[in-house]
């Protein structure tokens, strides 16, 4: 199943936006190298993208909500934190057993799953603080 860039979410911050629809295609490729069959070939880029992802694009969430002074800031921030782990559990396991259909699943599914409804809920309430803070 392809994930689709839609208002659901947009936060409205143009920057945020475009990194979030640069994982979505990040995650889309392996979608579809997975129904060609080349899951395995595609996972590297997409753990390096994810490794890289999360390190800039948190750190240009979180910088936005110190700015704004965003209330929820600290609980938000251990969302990023729990899933920067996450990522590196993967990463672990990736360098130590190679690709294998159970990493290509945890990256399609779970990582993907938890990105899409961060963006949806939480990323969502933070632009509407922001918003309203202008």
């Amino acid at each position: 199943m392809a994930y689709t860039f839609d208002k659901s979410l947009e936060t409205g911050n143009i920057a945020i936006d475009k990194q979030h629809r640069e994982l979505i295609d990040a995650i889309n490729n392996l979608l579809n190298a997975c129904s060609q069959g080349k899951g395995r070939d595609e996972i590297k880029n997409t753990i390096n993208f994810l490794t890289d992802y999360t390190v800039k694009h948190f750190i240009d969430e979180e910088k936005l909500q110190k700015q704004y002074n965003y209330p929820d800031y600290p609980a938000h921030k251990k969302l990023h934190d729990d899933f920067k782990e996450e990522v590196s559990k993967i990463v672990s396991e990736y360098e130590e057993n190679g690709t294998s259909v159970v990493l290509t699943f945890k990256v399609n599914n779970i990582i993907a799953s938890w990105l899409i409804k961060h963006i949806k809920g939480e990323d969502k309430k933070v632009a509407a603080y922001i918003k309203n803070a202008k």
